[in-house]
């Protein structure tokens, strides 16, 4: 039964493993790309979580038992190289050997923890460079490039990692000396971040004229509110700062690290290596042999590390599910204008078409053309009707008139056309511009597209085509509508065009034909038109005709309005706006949620039936660093315990609680 937990910790390990891969597939894929509420802040934790799942959280999960990674970091001139020198005992981090340039910061590790850092596992996106060891101890500053496959030419000089085996560091630790946090290079920067990051353990590292820097503390606050285990280095001590140590002990209250370690190194010469006194070094020396030493609380240690990383993903991953939501929102707000935009177009161009407004102007004086004067009227009133095959007479068949009248037709039409779609266009971009997100899209449309000046010669053009089809369909009817009838056959042949222009004019008026009450409304010329019509064709012919040719003219402008609006609406979903994406994220946070708890469950119970006392190193000598253990080393004082006078007996505590001065492991 003993057993039992450690045989089903793998199970939820994998369950947690496989959530965080599925987790990496989203963030890989997650489009953020219009301008939404927070979104570049939101950009930055996609990026930033990303980076964590790759560089620390996944590989640590894939390699249960690796050495614990400490990262030294600090500020500018704080002497991070020199410490990492001296509790190594050599200048491995020197100019003279492996000068940790800014772009390329040294990890030193035990030649038998080489496997864990030598295959891309831990910051896979580091090119590696490797050094060899001299005389079964140290490493030289002979590198051997290796490249990962397909690395850019120069991604050697901006991300690369130098691995220094030396047999002076424990197994079951390494030191990884990162670049100035504060570095006037922003790639600097950013790297040291990176790395930091990816650390179980981060050893900050201060001096007395820097330790209130913001930089530095904005970063020791986001460790702290992702429980990152954190040490600070105080660096540089003398008798005029001796008063920093407290003022320093009060920004970790704030930054909500009270129960980090503080170790104190005072200002003092260097040896002929450049390496501090054994003493200066004795405590943090002393006290990370003592870690490297139990494999219990390495695992405990990068356990804590891991497990507040896990919880700030889940939390992240949440706020970024409501991100993606905003994109969904963002998204439908501009798809809404679009669509309101371009419906009140067709509902503008269509009453326009039906609403007699087309028939004055050009329209109605090439008509006139067409019929002549009065005369057609007063033919009309005297009972034309009663000899249909007498219209002919008055209309001038395919004449010049009757293309003329075409073509003021169809040059009205369009103008109503254009001009409803350019509204449109023009509200799209009055609507877009009060909304970030349109606004970007609008500063990002390249030439040529629906809502460009270059785009109204191609409308135009389209509009005219369809117009020109939609005429020639109108002609159609006519001729059909003629050859079923036998007495109007050599009439029409010669009057297709002068009846097409009235059924055309019809349209204009209404559907169906004219009632009395339309009379009014449409004028003259649309009555005109309907008793030339009826007299040709008969009354329920010309209520056919007139239905047929509008329902046309309607598809036609309504298909053109719709395939612009179809046009913009693709500016928006060019962006992929993924609306499914928030609730895939969800999903996944709560399966890394819940995997979590059953990882700390079974880790809990292995932890028990491991017991509770430090354990030896796995195997072979014990290596300590270069001061554990001298003469003169006095422990740094653990902070004292929260609700409890500093004078007040301590209460018993385990070994991760008096390693890190905490009531419990955190």
């Amino acid at each position: 039964m003993q057993g039992e937990p450690t045989a089903r910790a793998p199970i939820a390990r994998a369950a947690l493993l496989a959530a965080l891969e599925n987790l990496s597939d989203e963030l890989s894929t997650l489009p953020l790309p219009l301008r939404a509420r927070q979104v570049e802040a939101r950009r930055r934790e996609r990026a930033e979580l990303l980076a964590q799942l790759e560089d620390y959280l996944l590989p640590r999960l894939r390699a249960e038992g690796a050495p614990l990674l400490v990262v030294v970091g600090g500020s500018t001139g704080a002497g991070k190289s020199t410490l990492v020198n001296s509790l190594l005992g050599a200048p491995l981090t020197t100019p003279g050997v492996l000068r940790p340039t800014t772009r390329s910061p040294v990890l030193v590790h035990n030649p038998q923890d080489a496997d864990w850092f030598g295959h891309e596992r831990l910051l896979p996106h580091l090119v590696r460079s490797h050094a060899r060891a001299v005389a079964g101890d140290d490493a030289t500053a002979q590198e051997l490039p290796h490249p990962p496959t397909g690395a850019a030419p120069d991604a050697a000089a901006h991300r690369s990692l130098r691995l220094a085996p030396s047999r002076r560091i424990p197994r079951g630790l390494a030191l990884l000396d990162a670049p100035d946090i504060d570095s006037v290079e922003q790639a600097n920067r950013e790297l040291a971040q990176q790395l930091m990051a990816a650390a179980d353990l981060w050893l900050f590292v201060t001096t007395p004229a820097r330790y209130a820097d913001a930089v530095p503390w904005s970063l020791l606050h986001a460790a702290s509110q992702r429980r990152t285990q954190v040490a600070i280095v105080l660096d540089r001590l003398d008798a005029a700062t001796r008063d920093v140590p407290e003022d320093l002990r009060g920004h970790m209250v704030r930054a909500g690290l009270e129960h980090a370690r503080l170790f104190e190194i005072p200002e003092t010469g260097l040896d002929d290596e450049g390496l501090l006194p054994e003493a200066a070094v004795a405590q943090l020396a002393g006290w990370l042999s003592d870690v490297a030493a139990d494999g219990v609380e390495r695992e405990s240690i990068a356990h804590a590390t891991r497990d507040g990383a896990l919880d700030a993903v889940v939390a992240g991953v949440r706020a970024l599910a409501e991100a993606a939501q905003d994109q969904a929102r963002a998204e439908e707000r501009l798809l809404v204008t679009v669509e309101l935009a371009y419906g009140t177009a067709a509902e503008t161009v269509i009453a326009a078409t039906k609403d007699g407004g087309l028939l004055r102007g050009e329209v109605l004086a090439r008509w006139q053309d067409v019929v002549g004067t009065s005369d057609m009227m007063r033919a009309i009133e005297r009972g034309v009707g009663r000899t249909r095959d007498r219209v002919t007479a008055f209309l001038r068949g395919g004449s010049a008139s009757a293309h003329q009248a075409e073509v003021a037709i169809a040059h009205g039409l369009a103008a109503v056309a254009l001009d409803a779609v350019e509204g449109a266009r023009e509200a799209v971009r009055t609507g877009w511009r009060v909304d970030p997100a349109g606004a970007d899209l609008l500063d990002a449309i390249e030439h040529g597209t629906s809502l460009t000046p270059a785009g109204s010669a191609e409308l135009r053009e389209r509009i005219e085509r369809e117009i020109r089809e939609w005429q020639g369909e109108v002609l159609d009817l006519v001729r059909e509508q003629g050859s079923s009838r036998r007495g109007l056959a050599r009439a029409l042949s010669f009057g297709v065009n002068g009846l097409g222009v009235a059924l055309m004019l019809l349209v204009f008026a209404g559907t169906g034909g004219l009632t009395g009450a339309e009379v009014g409304i449409a004028g003259g010329t649309a009555v005109l038109a309907q008793k030339v019509l009826e007299a040709a064709f008969g009354d329920d012919a010309v209520r056919r005709l007139t239905a047929t040719a509008q329902a046309s003219l309607d598809r036609r402008l309504v298909g053109l309005i719709a395939a612009d609006a179809d046009a913009v609406e693709a500016i928006v979903r060019r962006e992929q706006v993924d609306a499914d994406a928030p609730e895939r994220l969800r999903l996944v946070a709560a399966e890394i949620a819940s995997a979590l708890q059953g990882d700390r469950r079974e880790s809990a119970a292995a932890r028990v039936d491991a017991g509770s006392e430090p354990r030896p190193a796995e195997s072979g000598e014990v290596t300590r660093l270069r001061g554990a253990g001298a003469r003169g080393a006095v422990a740094p004082p653990a902070p004292a315990m929260p609700g409890r006078a500093a004078s007040d007996p301590a209460p018993r505590r385990g070994w991760f609680a008096r390693l890190f001065g905490r009531g419990g492991r955190g």
